[in-house]
Order: C-alpha cells, then sequence, then structure tokens
C-alpha cells in the first residue's frame, strides 16, 4: 500500500488512525531474555548464524525461554510461522551485535575523523571531506560484498538484492552541523576534540555519533549479515546516503530525478520506535546593514552564537570595545548577575576582560533547535539581555543593538511564538516553536534566524503572512532598518497502514521496552516529500535527543542495541510477504 498526505482537522480523527489496525505477530523472547542471551556470548567468537543457533540450541537458555522449536525448524530448513521467524530475526541481531560490535564502533570512529560539515565557498559535492568519507563508504560496502553506487558525490546508494521488483529506501546522511571547537567542553573541564571519538563511561562524544553517521554504520553491518548468511529477502533494500541533509536538502531530489524512488521509505534519523508526522521547517532571516556606532559608550563589534539554523549553541559571546575596559567588565557583571537571577537563573552571564577589549558571554545548555525546550537557549539570553542594558550601561547603536532590540522585542526568551501573537499548536504534532539561533555576518550586514518547526493547523502561507505583517509593522514603529528573508515548508503527516510498519513497530517497541504507538517529531528528515516515509530511530524518545548539541555523544550500549534492532528489522521486513 501507499502512504497518503492527511489533514486532520480533528483529534478524534488523528488518534482513530493511530489505532485502527491489527499488531503483527510477536517474536516471544523479552529484553531480558535478550540480554542474557548477550551475556552467555560475550567475549565468544562466533562463525556464522547457523553455529550460534546451534550453541544456543545446547544451552540452558533456549531451553528455559522454549526457543529450541524455532531453533530447530530453522536448522532443519523447515516452514516457519509468523512467531518463529520473528523470534529467529530477533535471535539474528543479537547475534549481528555480539559478532559485528567491535567492529562496528570501530568503523564509526573513522567516518567521526572526517569533518563532513559545510564549507562556505564551497559545493558540498566537491568538498574534499566528503569525497572521502564516500570512499571510505565504498571500501567498507564493497568488503562487504555490497553494491556500490556514487551519484555524483550527492547520494552514496548501498544495495542489497532480494527478489522481485520492490525496493526499502533505508536513509542516512554523512553531513553533520558545524561545531565551535571551545564550547566542547565538559563540567569537569574536560576538553573535547569534536572529530575524534572520546569515550568516557558508555559515552562516545563526537559530532556525528548520534547524528547521523551512527547509522549508516548499523545499516551497512545489517546488510553485511543478511547477505553473509544468504538469507531469502522478498524485496531489495537500497542504503541511500544524504549529503545535504543539514544544509539545502537538495541531495536527495537530485538523487530522485535520475532514479527511481523506492516505494517505501525510512529514515534512520529521528525517533523511535516509528515517527509518521514531521514538523515543516521554516526560517526567518533577519538582515540588519553594518552601520557606524551612535552616542556615547562601548560598541559592540562581534557577536557568535549557532553556526547553523538548527543547532542551539551552549554559549553566546559579544566582544565590546571601550577605552575603559575594567569598569565595562564591572558593570557588565553586576547587570548581568541581576539580569540571570532575574530570568530563571538557569544560565550565567561573565564579563571579562580581554587584552583592550571585553568578552561578554552567557553560557546555556546546547540543544537541536527542533527540541528547544531540551535546551536553555543563550543566543535568546545574550540579545535579550544586550537590549536591557539601555539606560545602565551606554554602549553605541550599531547593527547589533538593531538586532538585540528586534529579538527581544518580538521573540524574547519564548520559543513558542506567544510574544510575536503567532504561537499555536496541534493536538498530536505539539505547538509551534521558534528560536532564535544562527548568528553570522559578512562585509555588509549582520544575519540574526530563527528557526520554525510548524505542526499543521496552519498553512505555510498563512504562518508567513502573520509574521511578515508583524515584523513589518514593528519595523516601522521603531525605525529599525531590517530585511527579512522568510521560508516555511508544509508539515508531513502520514496515515500509518500495512504490514511493513506493524513490523517496524513490533520490533523497536519490543526490543525497547516501549508502548506500541506511533510518535511525531519536530525534526524535517529526507523522507518528508516521500511516499511511505516515516523515521525508524535510532534516537530514544525518553532522552534528551545530543544531535547538534556542543558536546554530541551516542553511548555504547544504545548503538549495540541500534546495530541488533536495525539488522532484525531489515530481515524481518525484507521477508514479509508483503508489505
Amino acid at each position: 500500500m501507499v502512504f497518503s498526505l492527511k489533514k486532520l482537522a480533528a483529534a478524534t480523527l488523528v488518534m482513530a488512525s493511530l489505532t485502527a489496525f491489527t499488531s503483527a505477530a510477536q517474536a516471544d523472547i523479552t529484553a531480558e531474555q535478550s540480554a542474557a542471551i548477550l551475556k552467555s556470548f560475550d567475549g565468544k567468537s562466533l562463525t556464522d548464524f547457523r553455529s550460534f543457533l546451534g550453541s544456543l540450541a545446547k544451552s540452558d537458555l533456549a531451553k528455559t525461554d522454549n526457543l529450541n522449536p524455532s531453533i530447530s525448524a530453522f536448522l532443519d530448513n523447515k516452514t516457519l510461522n509468523d512467531e518463529q521467524q520473528n523470534e529467529i530475526h530477533r535471535l539474528l541481531g543479537i547475534y549481528t551485535r555480539v559478532k559485528y560490535g567491535k567492529a562496528a564502533l570501530e568503523t564509526l570512529r573513522q567516518l567521526v575523523e572526517i569533518p563532513t560539515f559545510r564549507k562556505d565557498g564551497v559545493e558540498q559535492h566537491d568538498n574534499p571531506e566528503f569525497i572521502k568519507i564516500a570512499g571510505e563508504i565504498q571500501k567498507l560496502a564493497e568488503s562487504f560484498g555490497l553494491k556500490f553506487l556514487n551519484i555524483d558525490n550527492r547520494v552514496y546508494e548501498i544495495s542489497l538484492d532480494g527478489k522481485g521488483d520492490e525496493v526499502v529506501g533505508i536513509h542516512a546522511h554523512a553531513d553533520v552541523v558545524p561545531v565551535t571547537p571551545e564550547n566542547w567542553v565538559l563540567k569537569d573541564g574536560t576538553k573535547l576534540d569534536p572529530f575524534k571519538v572520546t569515550l568516557i563511561g558508555d559515552r562516545m562524544y563526537g559530532r556525528g555519533t548520534e547524528d547521523d553517521k551512527n547509522a549508516i554504520v548499523v545499516a551497512l553491518y545489517a546488510m553485511k549479515v543478511i547477505k553473509d548468511e544468504k538469507l531469502p529477502l522478498a524485496r531489495n533494500f537500497k542504503l541511500l546516503v544524504d549529503t545535504t541533509e543539514e544544509t539545502s536538502g537538495d541531495a536527495i531530489p537530485y538523487y530522485f530525478e535520475r532514479n527511481p524512488t523506492p516505494t517505501y521509505n525510512m529514515a534512520l534519523d529521528g525517533g523511535y520506535p516509528v515517527v509518521i508526522a514531521e514538523k515543516g521547517y521554516g526560517t526567518v532571516m533577519a538582515s540588519f546593514a553594518k552601520r557606524k556606532g551612535e552616542g556615547n559608550g562601548a560598541e559592540i563589534v562581534s557577536m557568535t552564537g549557532g553556526k547553523a539554523t538548527n543547532q542551539i549553541p551552549s554559549a553566546s559571546v559579544v566582544t565590546l570595545v571601550t577605552d575603559k575596559p575594567a569598569e565595562l567588565a564591572t558593570s557588565l557583571q553586576k547587570a548581568g548577575d541581576a539580569y540571570a537571577k532575574a530570568n530563571g537563573g538557569d544560565f550565567e552571564v561573565a564579563a571579562k576582560v580581554d587584552g583592550e577589549d571585553v568578552k561578554l558571554t552567557v553560557t546555556g545548555v546546547s540543544a537541536h533547535s527542533s527540541e528547544p525546550e531540551s535546551g536553555v537557549n543563550p543566543v535568546a539570553r545574550m540579545l535579550s539581555f544586550i537590549n536591557s542594558l539601555d539606560g545602565k550601561v551606554a554602549l553605541k547603536h550599531n547593527q547589533f543593538t538593531d538586532a538585540a532590540r528586534y529579538a527581544d522585542e518580538n521573540w524574547g526568551l519564548d520559543y513558542l511564538g506567544k510574544k510575536l501573537g503567532v504561537g499555536f499548536s496541534d493536538s498530536f504534532m505539539g505547538p509551534l516553536t521558534t528560536s532564535l539561533t544562527y548568528v553570522g555576518e559578512d562585509d555588509k550586514t549582520f544575519k540574526l534566524a530563527v528557526n520554525l518547526r510548524v505542526p499543521k493547523g496552519k498553512s505555510p502561507e498563512k504562518l508567513k503572512a502573520e509574521i511578515a505583517e508583524k515584523l513589518d509593522a514593528w519595523s516601522k514603529k521603531t525605525h529599525v532598518a531590517v530585511a527579512f528573508d522568510y521560508s516555511v515548508a508544509e508539515p508531513m503527516y502520514r496515515n500509518p497502514e500495512g504490514e511493513w510498519v506493524k513490523a517496524l513497530l513490533a520490533v523497536a517497541s519490543e526490543n525497547l521496552g516501549m508502548k506500541s504507538e506511533f510518535g511525531t517529531s519536530a525534526g524535517a528528515t529526507s523522507v518528508h516529500e516521500l511516499p511511505n516515509g516515516v523515521q525508524f530511530g535510532l534516537a530514544r524518545p525518553e532522552a534528551k535527543y545530543t544531535g547538534h548539541t556542543d558536546g554530541e555523544f551516542k553511548t555504547v550500549d544504545q548503538f549495540l542495541l541500534d546495530l541488533q534492532i536495525v539488522t532484525e528489522m531489515m530481515g524481518r521486513v525484507g521477508q514479509l510477504p508483503k508489505l
């Protein structure tokens, strides 16, 4: 079947669509039983899947958990019922985790060391780092016996062939968001290299460990195991590695202009168990012409913030020039302490003399801009604080104070669009979010972006018109010269039907001990515009998502569990009689 995009106004219709299907057959192996099997095989050398099953069949675990009927039927090449088939696929995932866990961790380390972020003035497909990672992925795929195709260095296609014409697209991406290296410092003072995997406890710190090089690795190893074990597939799989997911998003459309679109698509770039709705992505980019400082006092000459619109940094730094740096630092510190105390006390303001200048730093908590509630936005607080200084600390007026006034008076510290009066919410997808993120400048302008995550309930055209009307009115009233550029995309909502989504939901919820229910996401992935597109992990919704944050990490245990889950999923979806 094919998903259809639904525009359902009533919450009752939405919830009905989420529950109006029969559940898939279960794999009668609990998470506790899986853990016991993993423990019993820890450190053991495994030859292949059949010998793994043979060893398991001889153990007390198989007898206690009543796994022998499924194992015996498989080893004897007999026809398995649905439950037995699912048990075998669960064991396939466990086997993959035991046999290839260490190798997969090493592969992740190698990919993280390639800094695949956007470089100004260089097209992504011409960036040497992307050419390098393409070579590494090709080498690995071909060593696994998988077909590799590089589509003009936009998308890397890895194929696992089965019978028939049906294709399931597995989506992941090789690009990452930029980093501010000085912000990669743990609370205990430990400095991290964003492009080296640093293991501290169970956490693997490094850019791309969570978003999204981990997905490339687990999908490749899952495909390897299925091919090595010669497991029959009723359909084909294609792993599509995107190179522009974090920026322009034009690589996947480029690919599908030249290649058939898979009938079914899943992004390993979101949340478990299965996400069927994604908010629309939007940006309000404000540009302030650089101008000579007017008035008396210190002058702001630079400001840092997020390096991408989808990234809330952990700190924002402003540099001020003055002929009395010590006096200015003292005044700013006093005002900053009072401001932090009056606005929640969950962030820090620090003013220090730096040579002849003063560095003003607001330190918050980094977050993915799709989850502003999980962080404390230092960009919003810096701008609001600067605007609050009027009449307290003398500052010359220039493009930075213009931006501060604009940000504070229209957006403030609120991330729900309430201050501007444009907030709304959907009962399933949640509220509109509006996060001050990107800070940048060129020779002529200072730029400040608000990142929007838009649920269904209001059309992009209507939302853009509402925001533009209010901001234009503010600009005319205040006489602050600012140019705006708006972009808002439609949200995605899928009506979940079909055996394949039942299987996805069962695999994830059983392994993770989660409720068997569909989810929604504020993040947009490469399946947003594709038919039958859903998210299938690899993040747990109850945990803070660390992608895009300073100090991004993935735990070893979750990475290995992802490897297990994706292998099971691929085997199970690959052998379903129909999707």
